[in-house]
C-alpha cells in the first residue's frame, strides 16, 4: 500500500467511526419499565408517551415499554418494581409517590424518573429539588404553597367551613407531609381537619359515612388508588352530600366537584425529557427536579346544583374549565 492509499484508508476510518457510532445508538431498542400503583397510569399518561414520540422514542423501534401496574393493590408494588429491576431497564418511570417509593428501594443504580410526586425530599427519594443527589429525579405535584391556596379557594366556596375530613392512604409517603402542610394552612382559616385513613377501595364508603357525621367538606389528595376509583368516589360525594375539593380535575369530570392542583399534562410531558436525557448519558443526581407552573381551577355546576350548593361569582370568573 502506497503512502497515499494508506492516508485515504485512516482518514476514511475515522470519518466512518462517528457515523458508525451514530447509527449504532439509533439502531438501539431502549427498554424502559414503567411502575403504577393504580388501576391505570391515569389519563394523562398519553402525554408522557406522546413526549417520548416527539423525542423520537417509537415503541416497537427504538423503545420497549415494561408496563407493571399494582392494579390498586399497593403491597405488590415492591414485587413489580424488583421486577423491572431483573429485568435491567435503562428506566424506570415511577408514577405518584408510592411506585416511586418502591421503585427507590429496590434499587439504588437503575435512574428513576418519577412523575408527580408529592415533596420528595420530605419522603427521602432525594436530598433536595436543585441536586437530587441520587438515582431519583423527576416532577413534582405540589409544594406547602400550593396546598395553602388550595384551602383558601375551598373556604370561599363554603365561607362556613369549620370541620375538614381528609381523606389519607397511609401508604402513600406524600400524604403525611401532605396533612402537615394542610394543617398549616387551615389553621389561620380556624377550620379543623379530621384524617381519615383509606387503604382499600373497600373503605372509601366508611370514610364517606364518618365524613358526613363529623365534616361539612371533604378534602381528596392526589393518589393512584383515588384516581382509580373516582367514578365510585363521585358517586359517594353525591349520596353523602358533602361537597369535596379535588386535587386533580380528572375526579371533577367523572362527578366531583371542584378541583385546584396542578394541570397535570405538562408535568408529564416534562417527564418525558427526564428519559431522554439520561438515555443519552445524563446523571439522575445532577437533574433539577421540576415543579408545576400551570394549575388549574375546575368547577362541575352539576354537581353543586346536586348538592344544593351555589357557587361564588368570583370562584367561578377564575375557573379554568366549568362542567356544565
Amino acid at each position: 500500500m502506497n503512502r497515499r492509499s494508506f492516508l485515504c484508508s485512516v482518514i476514511g476510518s475515522l470519518l466512518a467511526a462517528p457515523v458508525a457510532a451514530e447509527a449504532q445508538r439509533a439502531a438501539r431498542v431502549h427498554r424502559i419499565g414503567v411502575l403504577v400503583g393504580g388501576l391505570d397510569a391515569g389519563p394523562p399518561f398519553g402525554h408522557f408517551l406522546q413526549g417520548l414520540r416527539e423525542l423520537g422514542y417509537v415503541q416497537g423501534n427504538n423503545l420497549l415499554i415494561e408496563y407493571r401496574s399494582a392494579e390498586g393493590k399497593t403491597e405488590r408494588l415492591p414485587q413489580l418494581a424488583a421486577d423491572l429491576v431483573r429485568l435491567k431497564v435503562d428506566v424506570i418511570v415511577a408514577v405518584f409517590a408510592t411506585p416511586a417509593r418502591a421503585a427507590h428501594q429496590a434499587t439504588r443504580s437503575i435512574p428513576i424518573v418519577m412523575i408527580a410526586v408529592g415533596d420528595p425530599v420530605g419522603t427521602g427519594l432525594v436530598a433536595g429539588l436543585a441536586r437530587p443527589g441520587g438515582n431519583v429525579t423527576g416532577t413534582v405535584s405540589y409544594g406547602p404553597e400550593l396546598v395553602g391556596k388550595m384551602i383558601e379557594v375551598f373556604k370561599e366556596v363554603l365561607p362556613n367551613l369549620r370541620r375538614l375530613a381528609v381523606l389519607s392512604n397511609p401508604s402513600n409517603p406524600s400524604h403525611v407531609s401532605m396533612l402537615q402542610h394542610l394543617e398549616v394552612a387551615a389553621r389561620p382559616l380556624d377550620i379543623e381537619l379530621r384524617a381519615l385513613s383509606v387503604v382499600k377501595a373497600e373503605e372509601l364508603e366508611e370514610a364517606f359515612r364518618t365524613a358526613a357525621r363529623d365534616a361539612s367538606g371533604v378534602f381528596i389528595p392526589g393518589d393512584a388508588m383515588f384516581v382509580g376509583h373516582r367514578a365510585h368516589i363521585a358517586a359517594l360525594v353525591l349520596a353523602a352530600r358533602l361537597p369535596t375539593l379535588f386535587f386533580s380535575k380528572v375526579h371533577v369530570e367523572a362527578g366531583g366537584l371542584m378541583s385546584y392542583g396542578p394541570s397535570f399534562p405538562p408535568v408529564y410531558r416534562r417527564a418525558a425529557t427526564y428519559v431522554d436525557r439520561i438515555l443519552k448519558g445524563a446523571a439522575p443526581a445532577d437533574l433539577p427536579i421540576e415543579q408545576p407552573t400551570e394549575f388549574e381551577l375546575v368547577i362541575n355546576l352539576k354537581t353543586a346544583k346536586a348538592l344544593g350548593l351555589t357557587i361564588p361569582p368570583s370562584i367561578l370568573a377564575r375557573a379554568d374549565q366549568v362542567i356544565e
